[in-house]
């Protein structure tokens, strides 16, 4: 079964930064694309960041030149550095992960709270 696990997410002033990291075990098989998602109060799921496999990586337009999405060292790890961090990006940030023949998986999300 595979599983997900965020961590990093936190309390930080305005303008500051956090760096979240996801990490995905219980198979041998490679990501096919990892990504973000975040869910403000009160709103529903919106999609943030994406890396694909090959390497190729996008983003929203709301944290497009603040946030990099990156392949850790370890397999099926990714990063989300997030500088200049405003009080909208308050949220909990979801990992989540697709790979062949296996399907979608999500973790259970961590919680971000920028403070004006």
């Amino acid at each position: 079964q595979v599983q997900l696990v965020e961590s990093g997410g936190g309390l930080v002033q305005s303008g500051g930064s956090l760096r979240l990291s996801c990490a995905a075990s219980g198979t041998i098989f490679s990501f096919n694309a990892m990504g973000w998602y975040r869910q403000a109060p009160g709103k529903g799921r919106d999609w943030v960041a994406l890396l694909t496999h090959s390497g190729r990586t996008n983003y929203t337009n709301s944290v497009r030149g603040r946030f990099t999405i990156s392949r850790g060292n370890a397999k099926n790890t990714v990063y989300l550095q997030m500088n200049s961090l405003n009080t909208e990006d308050t949220a909990v940030y979801y990992c989540t992960a697709r790979f062949a023949g296996l399907g979608d998986y999500w973790g259970q999300g961590t919680q971000v709270t920028v403070s004006s």
